[in-house]
Order: C-alpha cells, then sequence, then structure tokens
C-alpha cells in the first residue's frame, strides 16, 4: 500500500511515519515538502504520488494567535483541507482527515459524541470546524478523526512546555478548570492507522483512555518526569481558574470526547492517558 502523510514534520506526521505498517510505501511531506497553503503544490503532490492512502496531518495550530491571523488559519485548516480532499479524490486515495475537539464550544456534563451538534468558538475552532465540512464535502468517502490535548516527546506542546517552565521555576500555575483527555501521539498515529486499514468513514473519535483537567495533567507531568529520572527537584503546582489566565481564544470548558464507537471498531479501548504519558518519559531520556 502507498500512503502520503502531509505535514510529516510535525508531531503527528512523525508518528505516522514511525508506526507506518510493514510493507507500507510512504512518501512524507513537510511544510517544505508541500505547502498545504498553496493549492499547486498540493495538486502536484498528490499526482505525483498517487496514493491509495492520503493522511492529512497538517494544521495551522496556533489557537491564540489565529486570532490575529484569522485569514492564514482559514487558508491551512479550511480552504486547504478541502483541496486536499478534492485531489486525493481525483486520485482515488482514501483520505483521513484529523480535526480537533475544539469544535465543541461551551460546557458539557457527558462526553461528546461524533454526531453532536457543534459550535465552535474562536478562529482556530471555526476554521477546523469549515476544515470538516468542506473535507465531507468533496470528499465523501474520507475519515475524519477528531482528538484532543496532543502531545509527544518532539514539538511545542503542553508537556515540553511544562517540563522547561518546571526546570526554570519552583511553582507553575495551571488551569484547572478546563476538562479533555491527554493523547500521545504515536497513540492517535497507530489509530489512524488501524481506523484507516478497517476502512472507517465519517467522523470518529479518538484520544486516550480517561480525563483530566490541565492542572491533573500537569501534576503528572511533574511527577513521571521526576519518577522517569528527567528531574530531580520537586515542582509546586497550584491550580487556577480559566478567568485568571486570560487568553485570546476561548477553550471548550468540557471536551472530553466519546470514543465508545472507534474502540467497538477497533476491538478495544486506548491506553489510559498517564500510561502514554509514561511511555513518552521514557522516550525523552533517549533523546
Amino acid at each position: 500500500m502507498k500512503a502520503l502523510i502531509l505535514g510529516a514534520g510535525g508531531q503527528l506526521g512523525r508518528a505516522l511515519v514511525e508506526t507506518a505498517p510493514a510493507g507500507t510505501e510512504l512518501v512524507a511531506l513537510d511544510r517544505q515538502g508541500c505547502d498545504i497553503g498553496d493549492p499547486d503544490q498540493v495538486k502536484a503532490a498528490i499526482a505525483a504520488a498517487m496514493p491509495a492512502i492520503l493522511f492529512n496531518a497538517a494544521a495551522y495550530t496556533g489557537v491564540d494567535r489565529a486570532e490575529s491571523e484569522p485569514e492564514l488559519a482559514q487558508r491551512l485548516n479550511a480552504d486547504a483541507a478541502g483541496t486536499i480532499a478534492a485531489a486525493a479524490g481525483e486520485a482515488g486515495a482514501r483520505m483521513v482527515h484529523v480535526s480537533t475537539d475544539f469544535v465543541f464550544g461551551g460546557a458539557a456534563a457527558t462526553p461528546r459524541a461524533p454526531g453532536d451538534p457543534c459550535d465552535p468558538q474562536g478562529v482556530y475552532a471555526r476554521t477546523k470546524h469549515a476544515g470538516e465540512r468542506a473535507v465531507a464535502a468533496a470528499c465523501p468517502d474520507a475519515l475524519i478523526v477528531r482528538t484532543a490535548w496532543l502531545y509527544a516527546a518532539r514539538g511545542a506542546n503542553f508537556v515540553n512546555t511544562m517540563l522547561r517552565l518546571m526546570a526554570e521555576r519552583d511553582e507553575v500555575r495551571v488551569v484547572a478548570d478546563q476538562v479533555g483527555t491527554p493523547t500521545w501521539a504515536p497513540s492517535l498515529a497507530r489509530a489512524l492507522w488501524a481506523l484507516a486499514g478497517a476502512g472507517a468513514r465519517g467522523v470518529h473519535h479518538y484520544t486516550d483512555a480517561g480525563v483530566a483537567s490541565w492542572y491533573d495533567f500537569a501534576v503528572a507531568v511533574e511527577e513521571e518526569s521526576r519518577a522517569a529520572g528527567l528531574r530531580d527537584r520537586p515542582v509546586r503546582v497550584v491550580p487556577i481558574a480559566t478567568a485568571d489566565y486570560p487568553a485570546p481564544a476561548p477553550r471548550p470548558s468540557y471536551s472530553v470526547l466519546d470514543k465508545s464507537a472507534t474502540w467497538a471498531l477497533l476491538g478495544g479501548t486506548a491506553p489510559h492517558w498517564r500510561v502514554n504519558l509514561r511511555e513518552n518519559m521514557r522516550e525523552l531520556l533517549d533523546l
């Protein structure tokens, strides 16, 4: 099977490369290899690769920065997604598109199911939701997978930010009233390969198992990094309210995703987020 990965330089793109099934012929393109904001580059890359499956792991992910760069976020998250989907359809390729829990705005009391109404708040959320619609319209058989709180050993993410701050400070203050689920990039990548192999279509949800606030996540980073030998000095993690940490873009206060249908299709649940965080710490030791 021949697979094309767009966004191969990002944390999910790298994980897709590293977890590709044996025998897969990979074409992995980072931003330099294919700028998804350039329709001509996108069409040329897909026409040259002629993949059986295409993973779109590229996106504009600056949630707060998007508030001041709405045109760029629209071009990369919405317009480019539609262009990629249309070109994939013309090439006869299955498309796997990655989206986000941010399409659900406001508060909730139960995990969000794939068919629940969306209410995206902020530029990033609205452009990612528009990207989903563009993909579905251009490529009806596409697989759209929403995930949340993604991190990996390399790249800009919450875990690496916390580790940097914990090396510099005696105390970190972290929001405790936003709840979701941390997701390790290799865990998501394996699920994407498995879902593609199972012929999944439409909207699916995938994160690691369990629930956490950002505060819970930070406490776990502090504990697991010391247990792994990455740090030897304890740091206080102080819970704060969202109101105490104002940001340009709104965040969902509860964005736990309902993965039951996805897990049934895959034949089992994902590892708990803390188990995968521990694996990530071991990986960091080897870098």
